[in-house]
């Protein structure tokens, strides 16, 4: 499959109109928006892409592929960028051979949103439009389905354009009507030309990038698109998100994720360091640490740099931090008996709350907290043990702390299972 990405734009509102350089090669969260599209769209069947270029930045474009030669990409001159990005997409009609997507150099995606497009037709509408300014976007009218009215102006719509097409060469037999016409063409001009269907993705995060405040605004607004959400306990999600999530967007493109868990690994081991000689400071680290522990996962999916063996290095970096950690508590306390008995179930749930997670995900290639989210009702995942152990740090209750973590983490294990049990019979083949 081909995709069509319209770069010839002259970027007045940014001020680019005077110097040449393109929109499309602008840096959101530590990546083009031009590399975002060939990373997405290339996850997602497209094999080939057609880029059309201004003139005066060709040169531009040609330099950034030579840094990314993955990619099979032809460029394509629209000799007058002042027509419209509908003359850009009629620039394109001799490069296209098939079905194709078309999008705009300058808009941005989150993948769900790629994900869930890629397989739909004509315009890709969202009806909510979380994620733009009403007054600024392309609003849409339908009826039976296609597009019947498209503007910017319209007081009465269903919903957004969201700068996403799958469209065929037919396109181009309406676009030729329209170019024939006009000395400016706008892409809405041959889209309501073309009474376009309308595929609904809504909800999901996308925006365009027109200003300076458009930027920063994309960075954060990616970052906390960004968040994974569904495994998260109770203080991940009111608390340690809203501090990471500020937190990331000057990360992206300045640290890796790897670099990031590495960090956040050290952190770790540095709170266990301190809390030997002072456990209320050691405590405090500890949580910093759980706050930077989701920093690597918000710059991986933002900068689309997510791997396998990114989750795997975090899963087994924490797994070392809450031991040792919990080591040199367990050291300072010294239990004897029954105690000692209980200090040992409480490191050892501390493994088990997340291995049998795990095991359930290799069993039935299923994430345990997207299939079952009763499983967030009962406490006891890393973030919220961690919180659980600075408070009692803080207060010095560590004689205390190791029951009540045994508790939490072993009842933790057993409500999993018969959560898991209960489920078993739609579960199994």
């Amino acid at each position: 499959m081909q995709a069509v990405i319209l770069a010839a734009g002259l970027g007045s509102r940014l001020g680019l109109n005077r110097t040449g350089y393109p929109k499309g090669l602008l840096r959101v969260a530590g990546r083009e928006l031009l590399l975002r599209h060939l990373l997405l769209l290339s996850r997602y069947g497209v094999t080939e892409f057609v880029l059309v270029v201004n003139p005066r930045s060709r040169s531009h474009f040609e330099v950034f592929l030579a840094r990314h030669p993955g990619y099979r990409v032809t460029l394509v001159e629209n000799p007058y960028p002042e027509r419209g990005n509908g003359y850009s997409l009629w620039c394109a009609r001799s490069a296209v051979k098939g079905p194709f997507v078309l999008t705009m150099s300058d808009h941005l995606y989150e993948e769900k949103f790629v994900a869930r497009a890629i397989s739909g037709r004509g315009l890709i509408l969202d009806r909510e439009g979380r994620y733009v300014e009403p007054t600024e976007a392309t609003k849409v009218k339908l009826q039976d389905g296609r597009v019947r009215e498209i503007g910017k102006d319209l007081t009465e719509f269903d919903g957004f354009d969201t700068g996403f097409f799958i469209l065929t060469p037919e396109v181009f037999e309406t676009a030729e009507k329209v170019v024939a016409g006009r000395e400016e063409v706008t892409l809405s001009e041959i889209v309501k030309e073309a009474a376009l269907p309308v595929t609904e993705v809504s909800g999901l995060y996308w925006t365009d990038v027109d200003t300076p405040e458009d930027l920063r605004r994309a960075e954060r607004e990616l970052v906390s698109a960004s968040v994974k959400g569904a495994g998260d306990g109770w203080v991940s999600r009111y608390l340690n998100r809203r501090l990471s999530t500020a937190l990331s967007p000057y990360l992206c493109g300045r640290l890796s994720p790897n670099q990031a868990t590495t960090l956040s690994f050290f952190l770790g081991l540095l709170s266990a360091l301190v809390a030997w000689f002072n456990t209320a400071l050691g405590g405090f680290l500890y949580q910093v640490h759980s706050v930077l522990d989701g920093v690597d996962g918000e710059i991986a999916r933002a900068t689309l740099q997510q791997s396998r063996f990114g989750g795997l290095l975090d899963s087994v970096l924490d797994r070392y931090v809450d031991f040792i950690f919990l080591s040199v508590l367990l050291l300072k306390v010294r239990p004897e008996g029954l105690g000692l008995l209980v200090a040992l179930l409480a490191l050892l749930g501390t493994v088990m709350v997340s291995y049998v997670t795990e095991r359930f995900k290799g069993a039935y290639g299923r994430e345990a907290y997207g299939t079952f989210p009763v499983l967030h009702y009962f406490p006891g995942k890393r973030d919220e043990r961690i919180f659980l152990t600075f408070i009692f740090c803080l207060f010095g209750w560590l004689e205390t702390l190791f029951p009540v973590l045994a508790l939490l983490t072993q009842g933790k294990v057993l409500f999993t299972l018969a959560v898991f049990w209960k489920g078993r019979r739609w579960l199994e083949p």
